[in-house]
């Protein structure tokens, strides 16, 4: 019987637990994206209490745009050696840490968006957000797949443990999947695989630059729950999965809702207080652990720990991945490595990010 607290290998490296801390935008960092000691004291918060792996909150590729105020930066060499700190710090604890990765394109929230030099699939104005991206040239692809390696190679010289590619939830490499988004007629648009295909070069890129036995994960939407013929429907995805597992990813962390579909679907789910309205993505992951060699993470309103070794022990999902709780309480995997039966602080309102630094309303 397989429990959530063994070690386990992904790849090259061992973890404690099979708790991942999910990508969590913290709103810590300085607008030019780099760290402070406020960021660094809450990755060692988190180290301290007992998560296996934490997925740092996305970091931005290029100096050109970003999506968020007080996002990480990677886009150059100089966030390597305040990054080197931050890793020192939460592997103290044997926790391990990867960095996510991210072009946002027009699925943004910046109060300065207007200004940046912003890319899309097709120039189709953002439902959300209003902004109307440059149509990325061939050119501009390739660019941003290199940028997307140059960050993967910084964060492995920085003594990140892996990468996550953030392609999920409307961002760039979310978008270029997205037909309403996608308009394209060359090898980049139409059917499933050209729509993939900057994903599919991405992770070829990075592999590149890691070497095979660096760990490469990715956060990609199995639907983005749009209307009819406008957004990635769960079929495709499958196609998806087979391929990129064809590729060699290691970790896939499937996700659901376009935060750019104008009809407010969001992955983080209000009100799952219950263990019935728990876990609430199982049903579709499950499915897809099915088909793929990839180690495979359930997201998504994971807070009790009977749910969790039962998916872990009829399923092919290995890990469960937390944002909110662990913004609530930090040190909720090691009370739960004391008590089985505790039952978690958060209430999932969805107000963690009412204030700066996001924060939960427990802790103010």
């Amino acid at each position: 019987m397989k429990n959530l607290f063994e070690k386990t290998a992904i790849n090259n490296i061992e973890v404690k637990n099979r708790f991942i801390r999910a990508a969590t935008w913290d709103e810590t960092a300085e607008e030019n994206g780099h760290i402070n000691e406020v960021t660094i004291k809450r990755y060692e918060d988190l180290a301290k209490g007992g998560v296996g792996l934490i997925l740092t909150g996305y970091a931005f590729i290029s100096k050109d745009e970003h999506p968020n105020p007080g996002m990480f930066g990677i886009y150059d060499d100089t966030f390597i050696e305040e990054y080197k700190i931050l890793v020192d710090r939460v592997h103290k604890y044997e926790t391990k840490i990867a960095m996510q990765i991210v072009y946002g394109g027009s699925q943004t929230e910046h109060p300065d968006a207007s200004k940046m030099n912003i890319y899309g699939p097709s120039a189709v104005k953002n439902l959300v957000s209003g902004i109307t991206p440059k149509e990325a040239t061939k050119d501009d692809i390739r660019v941003i797949v290199m940028k997307f390696g140059d960050a993967a190679a910084r964060a492995k010289k920085a003594g990140f443990d892996a990468v996550e590619i953030h392609a999920a939830h409307g961002y760039l490499l979310s978008q270029f999947l997205t037909p309403f988004y996608n308009r394209r007629t060359d090898e980049y648009g139409g059917g499933i695989h050209n729509r993939a295909r900057i994903i599919y070069e991405v992770i070829e890129e990075i592999r590149k630059r890691v070497g095979p036995s660096y760990p490469i994960m990715i956060k990609i939407n199995f639907d983005d729950l749009m209307k009819k013929n406008q957004g990635l429907t769960k079929e495709e995805s499958i196609e998806i999965f087979k391929r990129i597992d064809e590729l060699g990813i290691d970790m896939i962390e499937p996700s659901a809702a376009n935060l750019s579909s104008g009809e407010g679907a969001v992955p983080f789910l209000k009100g799952v207080n219950t263990v019935e309205k728990q876990s609430y993505f199982k049903e579709d992951v499950m499915n897809i652990a099915s088909i793929v060699k990839a180690k495979v993470i359930l997201m998504g309103g994971n807070k009790n720990i009977g749910l969790m070794e039962d998916i872990l022990n009829t399923t092919k999902i290995e890990y469960f991945s937390l944002s909110r709780t662990l913004l609530c309480e930090p040190d909720l995997i090691n009370k739960w490595k004391d008590n089985k039966e505790y039952t978690p602080k958060c209430i999932s309102c969805n107000r963690c990010w009412d204030a700066v630094p996001n924060s939960c309303i427990f802790n103010r």
